[in-house]
């Protein structure tokens, strides 16, 4: 999957904590962080702090992987999670 804004990263945070059942509350509990902070995130705050933000993907089970681009070809993996999907949902849900 590719994140290209701190918007696509929120929105991902958000999907994968609703999917685990978990309200914001908690997952700012696991974290150590405010609810607000959780808030500002999923809506894709750009200035969060990078080390919270890593805590978040921890807390959810979200895998940071660093590797190069490499174009979707025969025998390649498919990616775990369709980010257009959940960015199209959220936006869908804003309107």
């Amino acid at each position: 999957m590719l994140i290209r804004t701190s918007a696509d990263l929120g929105a991902i945070i958000r999907d994968t904590r609703k999917r685990l059942k978990l309200d914001q509350s908690s997952l700012a509990k696991r974290i150590g962080v405010s609810r607000q902070w959780v808030i500002e995130v999923e809506r894709g705050h750009a200035r969060a702090e990078l080390g919270l933000v890593l805590r978040a993907l921890d807390a959810l089970g979200i895998r940071l992987d660093a590797g190069s681009e490499q174009p979707h070809g025969r025998g390649s993996e498919k990616p775990v999670v369709d980010i257009n999907a959940i960015v199209s949902k959220a936006k869908k849900s804003r309107q």
